[in-house]
């Protein structure tokens, strides 16, 4: 009979990394995003940042939101992208999978950009009809249409706000019991939500209204935000475009929300930002517009005013971040020009949009700024007001983007890279596939 085996050897303890070491791989997966802040009362423009090297955390855990906290000035330069030089890896972030922090969210994003490749063998999606009536009776968004509860819609011309009629907040809702379980807490939640109409057209969207048009819903978003935001601390504007999207009506239009809370991502983008504000000196979304001004890799579109961009920590595969130049607290506060350019920039992304697939491109996007109501008296110079879009499309009209299984259970994860994502988006003409087809006929 053989002798039994001999004891397996000790595993040996895991090698610590050399500070040094653990520096770099920071700096791999992090982003250089250093600066300084403005006070609330003044929403004045800034010169003159220093740079400095923003150290990201180790992607098995951590906080990234407090990595880096004394953040000195360096001239820190990591490939935007996560590329390395040859010889030193050979790493292609188009090619190999990694992980990308997000400091606005305080968590991360598997990219696995070679995935794109695999044949799509799943659901297929409905493309938006092409043919919305221009007008229609039994549409409730209509000018001279009933709603739900039987009031009539005036002839608007322009845009058209009234209260939701199946609101999801109510300014007079009762407060919840008490529980005396630490597990069972329940607050309450009261606020107004309000539907705006953008235009009289139902076959009319965004990219193909013109900047007068656009411009006009700009100045209503403001409005509402300087009604509701008087009483209420959040004011959530939103768009869902596209039944893709849980958008029941093809009419143009968005939600507005006013809660008597801050909602989860308010409150989470609150501290991301007061936290790197109170680190680095600058407003995260201020230096972080600077940084993908300079990069460029990331760039959609930009004006004097605005510049949009496939952020390098992007989830859904065409999302973006529009961002003001200028340190900008809320919409209410833009001034003239810069609405302008904004009506512009919007235009030209959303063409863009549209042009990728050439169909009426879904999205969800929103406007984050500061909080308003009671906090309007408060300091508020870690806030930059910017803008979401989250469309779902990854491959063509009918292929979306999936959030489920890893995604849910585990973390984001995204195919293409934020840079291809961007190089496609920047290539597309910015004239409407509609319009060009119009001129070709």
């Amino acid at each position: 009979m053989p002798p039994p085996p001999p004891p397996a050897a000790a595993a040996a303890p895991p090698r610590r990394q050399p500070d040094g070491e653990r520096e770099r791989e920071r700096t791999r997966l992090g982003h250089a995003m250093p600066g300084r802040g403005r006070p609330c009362a003044g929403a004045a423009g800034r010169s003159g940042a220093a740079v400095g090297g923003w150290k990201g955390p180790d992607p098995r855990g951590g906080d990234g939101a407090t990595a880096g906290a004394s953040g000195g000035g360096g001239g820190m330069e990591p490939s935007p992208a996560g590329e390395e030089e040859e010889g030193a890896g050979r790493f292609r972030a188009s090619e190999h999978q990694h992980a990308r922090y997000n400091p606005l969210r305080d968590d991360w994003v598997l990219v696995s950009a070679h995935r794109v490749k695999r044949p799509w063998q799943g659901q297929l999606e409905k493309p938006p009809p092409e043919d919305v009536p221009r007008w229609d009776p039994n549409n409730p968004l209509c000018p001279g249409a009933t709603r739900a509860n039987g009031k009539v819609n005036p002839q608007y011309e322009g845009t058209f706000v009234f209260p939701n009629d199946f609101p999801a907040l109510q300014p007079d809702a009762p407060e919840p019991g008490d529980d005396d379980h630490p597990l069972f807490r329940a607050a309450a939640a009261r606020g107004v939500c309000k539907v705006m109409c953008f235009h009289p057209w139902s076959d009319l969207t965004l990219p193909l209204m013109s900047l007068a048009e656009i411009r006009a819903v700009i100045d209503a978003w403001a409005e509402l935000a300087v009604e509701l935001g008087a009483s209420y601390p959040w004011v959530q504007i939103f768009e869902n475009k596209g039944a893709m999207m849980g958008c029941s009506n093809p009419h143009p239009h968005c939600q507005v929300w006013a809660s008597s809370f801050l909602p989860n991502e308010a409150r989470l983008e609150d501290r991301t930002q007061r936290q790197y504000l109170s680190q680095h000196g600058v407003p995260m979304l201020l230096e972080y517009a600077e940084q993908e001004a300079r990069r460029k890799e990331r760039l959609v579109v930009e004006n004097a005013d605005w510049l949009v961009v496939v952020p390098y920590w992007a989830t859904w595969p065409y999302q973006t971040l529009l961002l003001p130049r200028r340190h900008v607290f809320r919409l209410q506060d833009l001034h003239e020009g810069e609405r302008d350019s904004l009506a512009s920039i919007m235009q030209r992304l959303l063409i863009k949009y549209d042009n990728l697939f050439e169909v009426s491109f879904p999205y969800s996007m929103g406007w984050h700024g500061a909080p308003t109501g009671p906090y309007l008296g408060e300091d508020c110079g870690h806030w930059q007001l910017h803008a979401h879009y989250y469309p779902p499309l990854l491959r063509s009209a009918t292929v979306r983007k999936f959030m489920v299984g890893y995604e849910m259970l585990a973390q984001a994860q995204r195919d293409l890279t934020p840079e291809q994502a961007a190089e496609r988006l920047r290539s597309l003409p910015e004239v409407h596939y509609k319009q060009r087809a119009k001129e070709m006929s």
